[in-house]
């Protein structure tokens, strides 16, 4: 197989949609990003804050994370606070019969989501912003592309 080929089914979110919360802060998860995690044998997410959105990791995702974390030897200060940020503020999740998960109203709150929200996949896991956040933060403008055409050229694939 050639380098960089996948070898294995992964769990890979793709692609970008916007959806409302329900009155009790359910979100409901795209078909495509439930059958992804389904391909993992997981109906499992964990959340946690990041920035101004809420990360959601599959559970196998996830684990790989923190291994990363705690697997190298002494931890720097930054390494510390980012793991006491994650780790501590992450929340297991558990897709229901209707593929929706509760966003607790922790998270909603420390990442100002409100009802309308973005879903944006992000490969490894998805992020979920406030729709008006996104907007002003993460929505892509003309002056971006030449930054996004260098790094394509980087990795040959443009």
């Amino acid at each position: 197989m050639p380098e960089g080929s996948v070898q294995n089914p992964v769990c890979r979110f793709r692609s970008r949609s916007e959806h409302l919360l329900d009155a009790k802060g359910r979100l409901n998860i795209a078909t495509r990003f439930r059958e992804a995690l389904r391909n993992q044998g997981e109906e499992r997410l964990m959340l946690t804050p990041w920035h101004n959105c809420i990360r959601a990791y599959s559970l196998p995702e996830w684990e790989e994370l923190e291994i990363a974390l705690t697997a190298q030897g002494q931890k720097s200060p930054e390494k510390l606070k980012l793991i006491r940020y994650m780790i501590g503020g992450a929340e297991e999740c558990v897709l229901d019969k209707q593929g929706r998960i509760l966003l607790p109203a922790n998270l909603r709150e420390d990442c100002r989501i409100r009802k309308e929200v973005v879903v944006s996949g992000m490969i490894a896991y998805f992020e979920i912003w406030d729709k008006e956040v996104w907007e002003a933060e993460s929505k892509p403008t003309v002056d971006d592309f030449h930054n996004f055409e260098q790094v394509l050229l980087e990795t040959g694939r443009f």
